[in-house]
């Protein structure tokens, strides 16, 4: 044999592979994962979402594959990353990380089951029909992170005596849930009588001139809207918070776990083990209309004593009891 004969053989065998491997993997199920930040701090979460699917029969890399993609930051690239797994013909789309996901999914495809996980209520948005019967080819869980805003709010209040001015950072390219969280944090503001005054940021650079920007006319403390992409910068947050003494709100146990002060919101590790169980099931032929949307029903407070001390707060004992962690 030629040389060139041989080469050419080898070159086209090589080439095959790839087809090879996907046609005797074709008959295992693709779930598609959708999320507008980066892998990096989601060991836990996604390790919950891997349960749930073992909860329900599956396991990747056995009888399951997944299809990750990571909009780092960037939520105008979801609706080209939810397109890319629609083309792909995935059985299932997870969609975690806000509103900007699920929204972005829907308009991707009507076919694809879509599992979500979203902080307010999907029936408001258009997502499903109602929340016991979604009609449509969408279903997943509400972690209510929005509806908690005046109850995470008045956590803060309790924790920072005399407080009165309170910065509220939200991220202007999520404009739905921007939008639910200052008509909600100002409403309560009002009926706490306190000061809001509202700062944007949407990348490092941006977070960094807010606090910037505190050095010269510092709040009371500071209220952090539910966002992935801030969720992504929890230990530049506690770095920042830190720095300025700024007592800060959370609205997930990650930030306090990174050296934040309080949180208050759904446990997403339960969340996201939910959306695993519901991935699975439809991929065992459960149609999504005929899973509710389910509401969270485990919620935390989560208390960093030590940066409490640090700035100079003294817990209240009431608090600390009702605090589901503390972390010293």
């Amino acid at each position: 044999m030629k040389r060139r004969d041989f080469i050419t053989l080898v070159g086209g065998t090589a080439a095959a592979w790839p087809l090879a491997a996907h046609a005797q993997q074709s008959a295992i199920p693709v779930i598609g994962f959708l999320n507008p930040t980066s892998p990096d701090g989601m060991t836990e979460r996604l390790r919950a979402f891997r349960q749930g699917l073992k909860e329900t029969g599956y396991v990747e890399g056995e009888n399951v594959l997944v299809e990750y993609r990571w909009a780092e930051g960037r939520y105008d690239r979801l609706p080209r990353l939810a397109a890319e797994l629609v083309r792909q013909r995935v059985a299932v789309i997870v969609a975690t990380g806000g509103t900007v996901t699920p929204l972005a999914t829907k308009a991707a495809t009507t076919s694809i089951p879509v599992v979500f996980i979203i902080p307010e209520d999907p029936a408001k948005l258009g997502l499903v029909a109602s929340l016991a019967r979604p009609g449509g080819n969408l279903t997943g869980i509400n972690i209510f992170n929005l509806e908690l805003t005046a109850k995470r709010l008045e956590l803060l209040r309790e924790l920072v005596p005399g407080v009165a001015r309170v910065a509220v950072l939200v991220n202007p390219t999520n404009a739905t849930t921007t939008e639910t969280t200052l008509r909600d944090v100002e409403t309560a503001a009002r009926a706490m009588a306190l000061q809001i005054e509202v700062r944007n940021a949407s990348t490092s650079f941006e977070i960094n001139a807010v606090f910037a920007g505190f050095g010269r006319e510092q709040p009371d403390a500071l209220f952090v809207g539910g966002d992935p992409f801030f969720g992504s910068r929890r230990v530049q947050f506690a770095t920042l918070t830190a720095h300025y003494s700024i007592p800060t709100a959370y609205t997930s146990r990650e930030y306090p776990e990174a050296g934040g002060l309080m949180s208050y919101g759904a446990s997403f590790p339960d969340t996201f083990r939910q959306a695993g169980t519901y991935a699975g099931r439809i991929l065992k032929g459960v149609k999504p209309t005929d899973l509710p949307v389910v509401q969270a029903s485990k919620f935390e407070l989560v208390i960093n004593v030590e940066t409490a001390r640090m700035l100079g707060l003294t817990v209240p004992p009431m608090l600390l009891a009702r605090a589901d962690e503390v972390i010293e």
